[in-house]
């Protein structure tokens, strides 16, 4: 594994690792965990790929403690600077929750840097009324999180999440900034998509895990495959029968791998 470091346009130093060798695969981690919980998939696709791995912004090493620099159009320039670090023209991209966000977000803005997209639990597109309700949801776990630390954050909320989910966040715990995890809350201000409309104008082949809990609906996943004209809805979904991260990428690579045929070999 290699360790790397790049700079945002804002000036904020980033962080990823990176593993194996061939076509590049860009892996991003859902909100809440670093890189480390996407470290056994990874090594079930280091085979093939160049496999890298980031700490997005806010997370793990990549602290970012000021609201105002999280935006979507921020966490898609930080993914092209991060090709750019490497001298990649392009690569898949691969995202859980948070990471499945940015990977929409820069193949509608950068088509020609992203070779096809996998989404790993799709993040809710809200109408008004449920942006505000998740605008809410987030306030107030910053809130927590600014006034009694990560754990005292997470504590009311993890039982709504897959198991899964919760192991990969209580794991990173212990390597997160409480100021920075504060900070990336602001995410919920701004917003990702009007509607799942707008995806349609997404052509690049994609991957669609469904999520089965109320931030990642299964009938969202389902709707965004209809939409994206070369989505593909995979037959493993992420629920409760996951329990760690290493069940996680023994359940999906082998579909993932299935996929990424065409674009890696």
């Amino acid at each position: 594994m290699t360790e790397i470091s790049y700079r945002a346009a804002d000036d904020c130093v980033l962080y990823a690792t990176t593993m194996g060798e061939g076509r590049p695969l860009v892996l991003m981690h859902a909100g809440g965990p670093d890189h480390r919980s996407m470290l056994p998939l990874a090594e079930r696709l280091a085979d093939r790929c160049l496999v890298v791995l980031p700490d997005l912004r806010g997370y793990g090493r990549s602290v970012c403690t000021d609201p105002a620099r999280y935006s979507w159009s921020q966490y898609t320039d930080d993914t092209v600077r991060l090709l750019d670090r490497l001298g990649l023209s392009g690569a898949v991209l691969a995202g859980a929750g948070l990471g499945s966000t940015i990977t929409l977000r820069t193949a509608a803005a950068h088509p020609e840097r992203v070779r096809a997209a996998v989404l790993i639990g799709v993040e809710d597109i809200e109408d008004d009324e449920a942006k505000e309700a998740e605008i809410r949801f987030l306030d107030a776990f910053a809130a927590r999180v600014a006034a009694d630390g990560i754990e005292a954050g997470w504590e009311p909320v993890l039982a709504d999440f897959p198991p899964v989910v919760g192991a990969m966040v209580r794991d990173a715990i212990p390597r997160s900034t409480p100021a920075s995890i504060v900070a990336a809350a602001a995410i919920g201000h701004d917003r990702s998509f009007r509607n799942v409309d707008e995806l349609s104008t997404i052509t690049t082949p994609t991957l669609v895990f469904p999520g089965t809990d109320p931030r990642h609906p299964t009938a969202l996943a389902t709707r965004v495959v209809d939409t994206l004209p070369n989505g593909q809805l995979a037959t493993t979904a992420i629920d409760g029968a996951l329990q760690t991260a290493e069940d996680l990428a023994r359940a999906i690579a082998p579909a993932l791998r299935v996929f990424l045929r065409p674009s890696v070999e």
